[in-house]
């Protein structure tokens, strides 16, 4: 379930604010590299070439040694019905969070370059 809320109407900038939940999760880093496009299933070749991708990605991050952070992974609905999927990396020490489902705010500020870049009360930089 997500909702939104218009705040700020001034001249140059309007601010949204949409509702949404979150999953908290661990993550190896390095590991955001590794992606399958929907182009990779085109053909045998393509997916040949996809997982050559993958392994060396993986290799790469074995080599470097892994670390794992925590993310979360957010959705919510956009104005249009959308559905919107975004990640936000939480750092490598565990979210204060004592669920791994959470509730989620996006504050989405449209301002015109040079003009309206003053953040909302609340909001940081």
């Amino acid at each position: 379930m997500s909702w939104c809320l218009g705040v700020g109407e001034e001249p140059g900038r309007h601010v949204k604010i949409f509702e949404g939940e979150a999953r908290i999760g661990q993550m190896i880093r390095g590991m955001e590299v590794v992606q399958l496009r929907p182009e990779d299933f085109s053909s045998p070749v393509a997916l040949q070439m996809a997982l050559s991708r993958i392994y060396d990605a993986v290799l790469r991050m074995m080599q470097e040694g892994p670390k794992k952070v925590y993310v979360a992974e957010i959705r919510f609905n956009d104005d249009l019905g959308n559905r919107v999927v975004f990640a936000v990396e939480l750092g490598e020490t565990p979210p204060p969070f004592t669920k791994d489902k959470v509730k989620a705010r996006i504050v989405v500020e449209l301002f015109e370059e040079g003009g309206g870049e003053e953040t909302p009360q609340g909001i940081p930089p």
